[in-house]
């Protein structure tokens, strides 16, 4: 039996939608009218996929590398000359997380020669080694396909060792907006839509899961948003294995995109825009894909949790350090703590839910084990930098 439908839908719209047969011309009907309704029929679905749970993960972020041969045009992180971690100092990094309570460690870098894939394929399998029970969600679609290139591998054998090592999630990053118009004006250096779709894809057959990202609100239309959440539904309908969408919006600061839209009088998408994307992605992927989240370090706190009434039921991670949001002009902070993701969840009348990466709920306890944690400091383990 379906909730109150939105007086200005049609009813043949509002059927699609709870039918997971949602259309482009119904989305685009909906960005036409009154957001309200919008935000209403968002809010019924994610009440039907999920209830009145809202999760959140405790993670901590490690940046291997800030070097990169990438000309990303929205990257103000980027370096030709900087670091590239130790696996030991990796390894530090994770047992300082793991003292604090994380539940996941998202290992991210660039694409440079110096890190291949037996470099990640050694990190991925010292950090399952020392930390078996952290979530390891790591590394981009990019990132596979640029060291499995350098290594002489095929993308799918890359997958495959990852995930023998030990790796649990592949991130759903890089995937910015899958246009190839779009993509040739943003990240020109970058795998192309269908390389993207098909490493996704590949991840998914080799039994490794992976979140869905969009990154707008710089250079393409609506109508591009809308047929990358369509192209992600697809796949899922094809693989089933995206855990949930991550909608960012584009940070205009310190990049060359950025200072091109700053000079037209452009900044980035609006908080109202922000909202419409969560919901008609909700709406979009519903019986597809159940977890739409809320970043904050993109919204803000106040903005992310509005968003939970109009389709949104994670708020992502508490982070612990997010250096590429920061380095983008983002001003949201780089971290949350725990408690205060409970306060906020309980404060929109919801039932607040610790996860892991796979959205399996974790049980209390987890956080009060450091204890019996090892020292951490393992010798013999290869470096560079």
């Amino acid at each position: 039996m379906y909730m109150k439908k939105p007086a200005a839908i049609p009813h043949d719209v509002i059927e699609r939608a709870h039918q997971g047969k949602f259309t482009r011309e119904d989305a685009l009907l909906l960005l036409e009218g009154s957001p309200f309704d919008l935000f209403e029929l968002a809010d019924t679905l994610r009440a039907q996929a999920v209830g009145d749970i809202v999760s959140y993960v405790t993670n901590r972020n490690i940046y291997i590398t800030n070097k990169c041969v990438g000309n990303c045009g929205f990257c103000a992180y980027r370096t030709e000359t900087g670091y590239i971690l130790s696996v030991q100092e990796i390894l530090g990094k994770v047992c300082e997380a793991r003292k604090a309570g994380v539940v996941e460690v998202c290992i991210q870098g660039g694409y440079t020669p110096e890190a291949d894939m037996e470099f990640y394929l050694e990190i991925i399998e010292s950090v399952k080694s020392e930390f078996p029970d952290i979530c390891i969600h790591a590394l981009s679609p990019m990132e596979v396909n640029y060291a499995a290139g350098i290594s002489g591998m095929s993308v799918e054998e890359a997958l495959q060792k990852l995930k023998k090592n030990g790796l649990d999630s592949l991130t759903g990053t890089s995937a910015e907006i899958l246009s190839d118009r779009v993509r040739n004006i943003i990240c020109p250096g970058k795998i192309n839509t269908q390389q993207w779709i098909d490493t996704i894809t590949a991840a998914h057959k080799a039994g490794i899961s992976t979140n869905a990202t969009i990154m707008y609100g710089h250079v393409e239309t609506i109508e591009e948003r809308l047929d990358h959440v369509f192209t992600i539904r697809e796949i899922q309908k094809n693989t089933g294995g995206f855990s949930e969408l991550i909608p960012m919006s584009f940070l205009p600061y310190n990049n060359p995109i950025g200072e091109k839209m700053l000079a037209s009088g452009k900044f980035s998408s609006t908080g109202l825009e922000d909202l419409q994307l969560i919901a008609i992605s909700r709406i979009i992927l519903h019986t597809h894909i159940n977890n739409i989240q809320a970043t904050w370090v993109k919204l803000g706190k106040k903005l992310a949790h509005v968003a939970l009434q109009c389709g949104a039921n994670d708020l992502g991670g508490t982070l612990m350090e997010d250096q590429i949001s920061t380095a983008s002009g983002g001003s949201n902070g780089e971290y949350v703590s725990p408690a205060e993701f409970e306060w906020m969840i309980k404060g929109a009348g919801r039932i607040p839910m610790l996860r892991d990466t796979l959205y399996r709920k974790v049980e209390p306890g987890f956080q009060d084990r450091e204890a019996s944690l090892p020292s951490c400091r393992r010798t013999g383990i290869g470096s560079r930098g």
